[in-house]
């Protein structure tokens, strides 16, 4: 028997599910699929054409995301909106782990990582902030990949596996649903004024700043969900 393998039919499956991550997504971050709404796996594949395989794929990597969690004999739902509480949990948790990694990323980064951060700035400046997924996507990315990156450049393992768990940017960015991103310039001028400490090669500054960021965020994103009234508990 062969042990070559078929590179095109791995990569058809990979983009066949990868499509249909992102359309459910869309979906559940424009409330196509409000919270508590049951995502039956034989009713998705029908919906979208596809075998039960890519719809197990993409709703366990949006379980990973905290958008829809998965109960014995109900199988997956779509998961309510963070109460006030769950807001101030993930938020902290970010005050916690963030900082540190500025901190260790400014004593090791390299000139061609600098450059990556700049990078994802820019997209921000020139992304769409509308509040559809299409239009929030590329300024969501970029500005995931910022944190992202700044996880990833400490080279520590355990750093990075507590920043990916957290799905912080998806639950911060469900609220501009039909609003639009409402706080695109403060987050643009934070992660300006982040990577200029960065840069500058002062820890301590780029660990203050980055503190100061998740303070600001967690203000924004209570003062957004208080703006949805009672739409996050429905």
């Amino acid at each position: 028997m062969s042990d070559v393998v078929d590179d095109s039919k791995f990569l058809s499956r990979r983009s066949l599910s990868d499509s249909v991550y992102d359309a459910l997504l869309a979906s559940v971050m424009e409330g196509q699929y409000p919270p508590e709404t049951a995502l039956n796996i034989d009713a998705l594949a029908r919906d979208f054409g596809v075998s039960h395989t890519p719809i197990r794929e993409a709703l366990a990597r949006l379980e990973s995301t905290g958008l829809v969690t998965r109960a014995a004999l109900r199988g997956y739902r779509v998961s309510p909106f963070l109460s006030p509480d769950e807001l101030d949990d993930l938020m902290d948790a970010r005050g916690a782990i963030e900082p540190t990694n500025a901190f260790i990323t400014t004593a090791r980064v390299t000139e061609e990582e600098l450059d990556e951060l700049e990078k994802t700035i820019g997209v921000m400046k020139s992304s769409p902030r509308g509040g559809s997924y299409d239009e929030m996507a590329l300024f969501w990315n970029a500005d995931e990949t910022f944190h992202r990156l700044i996880a990833e450049f400490t080279n520590n393992d355990f750093l990075i596996s507590a920043y990916n768990t957290l799905g912080g940017h998806v639950q911060r960015f469900r609220l501009f649903a039909g609003v639009g991103i409402t706080d695109a310039d403060s987050a643009i001028h934070e992660h300006d004024v982040i990577l200029d400490a960065i840069r500058s090669g002062d820890p301590d500054q780029a660990r203050m700043h980055m503190h100061d960021h998740i303070g600001q965020v967690k203000i924004r994103a209570h003062r957004d969900r208080e703006a949805l009234g009672d739409t996050p508990n429905s």
